[in-house]
């Protein structure tokens, strides 16, 4: 496709291992960082992508459009992510080192995406991101949101506060397979002692074993629990106190700027050209389900056409001259569906070629079809009506087979593929119930031929 063709040859198979493990020199981070950026331009400005599909995917080119701004404000994005209640909001406040985000002790305070600049790198910015929970019960929109603010954050912060639920797990597992760079962070380690929390911490890592490295599993107490302390009043006697204890997030902030400093643009650029990639992806599907739906539609219109032609002409040659007339004239509109002009020299080549394999693979058919002519022509009355709707629907039946094979062609780029016409045609016909649709079609000519003579 267009853009990871761009992408591909930006960003080298072997470096996005090699940007996971080494440090990338400022140049090198800089020039991806410009060629992801050129990448999503082109991608919103591409002319070629119709109006249409640009309109259904309208939410994503918007996304490409706030992630170009990213880029273009040399932003590098964290973005906290996980269950409602894990306490997401107050780790992002104790990382900034103030209440920048709104937390609650009801659960599913933060309903949208919400962000604050966090400190200036050496040559960017990091910004934090929150989200919405992805359990909401109700909260299908939320949690889409928050897989959107995820896939466009460079880093990912999976919060979770105990061993990961099914749930967590999923999301987890999705963010690996999609490439992200996720720490996961063991909120609430206050509440465990020290062997519990060991325990916890060795069994996340072998239940992440094949997604996270060791290091990239960190606890902390964005909000711990008050201190408790007794005090001896004047009285003598003892009493329980609280005090508040400061959150413990430094190996978190340690291990997350050491990573943001390294990496962080390069990673900034590897995201969004995997972002436009797969919004590109969604592009090219978009357009090739439109144009097979388009072409399937053309298909029908021409099979009619010709199973009409072919069912009230009584003359034999002029049947076969005209429907071949009628080929011709589908396999160079299905040309222009998937972009293609074609003269009429080159429409007929093709039309030869199928010609010649379907001959090959349904010898019999075409003996039926002229017995069938031969029997409308010696015919009367009622019994041509019926012999004509049968060469109709057998000359709508070659039609199709014509349009299927020539619209696989277009789509393939105006190739067979490795396993020339002829694999093309077999595979066709072995996919189609040949009754069904000679039932059909004679049904369809049958009624329509009965409307023109009422």
């Amino acid at each position: 496709m267009r853009i990871w063709n761009r992408v591909r040859s930006a960003l080298p198979a072997w470096w996005r291992k090699k940007a996971a493990t080494e440090s990338s020199g400022t140049a090198d981070a800089r020039r991806h960082w410009l060629a992801a950026n050129r990448n999503l331009k082109s991608l919103l400005e591409d002319t070629s992508i119709p109006s249409g599909i640009r309109a259904e995917l309208a939410d994503e080119f918007e996304q490409i459009e706030r992630i170009t701004q990213k880029l273009d404000r040399d932003e590098v994005h964290v973005a906290a992510y996980g269950r409602v209640g894990v306490g997401k909001s107050s780790l992002l406040n104790a990382l900034l080192g103030r209440e920048a985000f709104r937390t609650s002790a009801l659960h599913g305070e933060t309903r949208r995406e919400a962000r604050a600049d966090w400190q200036s790198l050496k040559d960017g910015q990091a910004v934090l991101l929150d989200t919405p929970g992805i359990d909401e019960l109700d909260g299908g929109a939320r949690e889409r949101l928050a897989r959107d603010v995820s896939l466009r954050a460079d880093v990912i912060l999976m919060v979770c506060e105990g061993d990961l639920t099914r749930i967590e797990h999923a999301a987890l597992g999705q963010l690996a397979r999609l490439g992200r760079t996720v720490v996961l962070v063991l909120n609430k380690a206050d509440r465990y002692t020290r062997t519990e929390l060991s325990a916890l911490l060795q069994r996340l890592a072998e239940r992440t074993r094949d997604w996270l490295p060791a290091e990239h599993i960190i606890a902390v107490s964005a909000h711990p629990r008050p201190e408790i302390i007794l005090r001896t009043g004047p009285d003598g006697r003892e009493e329980e106190m609280t005090r508040p204890r400061e959150p413990d997030v430094k190996e978190l902030r340690a291990v997350l700027w050491q990573l943001l400093e390294r990496e962080g643009k390069v990673l900034a650029a590897l995201n969004a050209s995997l972002f436009a990639s797969e919004l590109d992806a969604r592009v090219a599907q978009r357009i090739v389900a439109a144009r097979r739906d388009l072409a399937e539609r053309l298909i029908h219109k021409y099979c009619l056409a010709k199973g009409l032609l072919v069912a009230v002409n009584p003359v034999p040659v002029a049947d076969l001259l005209a429907a071949a007339g009628t080929d011709i004239a589908m396999v160079t509109h299905l040309g222009r569906i998937y972009g293609f002009r074609m003269q009429r020299s080159e429409a007929s080549r093709l039309l030869m070629t199928i010609s010649a394999q379907l001959v090959a693979l349904m010898g019999a058919y075409w003996g039926l079809n002229l017995v069938s002519s031969a029997l409308k022509t010696a015919s009367a009355g009622l019994s041509t009506t019926l012999t004509a709707t049968a060469q109709g629907a057998l000359a709508w039946y070659a039609t199709y087979l014509v349009g299927r094979m020539a619209q696989t062609w277009f789509a393939r780029g105006k190739s067979w593929g490795g396993d020339g016409p002829r694999e093309v045609a077999r595979s066709i016909l072995a996919t189609l119930d040949r009754d069904e649709l000679l039932r059909e079609a004679r049904t369809e000519l049958r009624n329509r031929i009965q409307r023109s003579s009422a």
